[in-house]
């Protein structure tokens, strides 16, 4: 089921299987997966999103029938899993450092760096990785797609919750956003999409 909502609100996409349990840790493992290039009206939305999930708005709760997620606001600690890709995950990574949740950086088996896009993009990766709290560099695949989502679905393996920042679309290449929400879907994660309703992607 699909709820829907206002330009400032996530909207909320439920799995097709159970809910995983509560983490024993006591610690609410964040995941996130996105498109690099957001439209610049989308952006907004997606950044509100993501400060109110750091700050303990609860994005992830049942919608109640009213397609808005409802939160509970218990405060508990976090932790982001990320990428630190271009555009969703890096925007995502800055506001968790921000909002002091430390964050862990998933590295692709692959020449990432290579793969990043321009020099500022780059710039910011780097800079980012410096402030995570951990890295994780996975073992080598193939190609650089495969290790894209091989990436992905190490984050929905550990996650407790996903963020997507996604326009609905089936993944345009292997180990896409659509494909790594899929996933997470399939192994019973819950997923809270951010994106501005019509809104197209080039």
């Amino acid at each position: 089921m699909t709820g829907t909502a206002p330009a400032t609100q996530a909207v909320l996409l439920h799995p097709d299987s159970p809910t995983r349990p509560a983490p024993r840790t006591g610690v609410t493992r964040i995941g996130v997966t996105g498109h690099r290039a957001i439209p610049a009206a989308v952006e907004p939305v997606v950044r509100a999103g993501m400060r109110a999930l750091f700050h303990g708005d609860g994005l992830f709760h049942d919608d109640g029938g009213d397609g808005l997620s409802h939160g509970d606001g218990d405060g508990g600690p976090l932790e982001a899993l990320t990428s630190l890709a271009a555009g969703a995950d890096q925007i995502f990574a800055d506001i968790a450092l921000t909002n002091g949740v430390p964050v862990t950086a998933v590295i692709p088996g692959t020449d990432y760096e290579a793969g990043l896009g321009d020099a500022a993009t780059l710039r910011a990766y780097r800079r980012i990785l410096r402030s995570c709290a951990k890295q994780e560099r996975l073992p080598p695949e193939p190609t650089r797609e495969e290790a894209y989502l091989a990436a992905g679905r190490w984050i929905v393996d550990h996650a407790d919750h996903l963020v997507a920042v996604w326009d609905g679309l089936t993944a345009r290449g292997i180990g896409g956003t659509g494909d790594v929400v899929e996933y997470a879907r399939r192994t019973g994660v819950p997923v809270t999409v951010l994106w501005k309703p019509g809104v197209v992607r080039d």
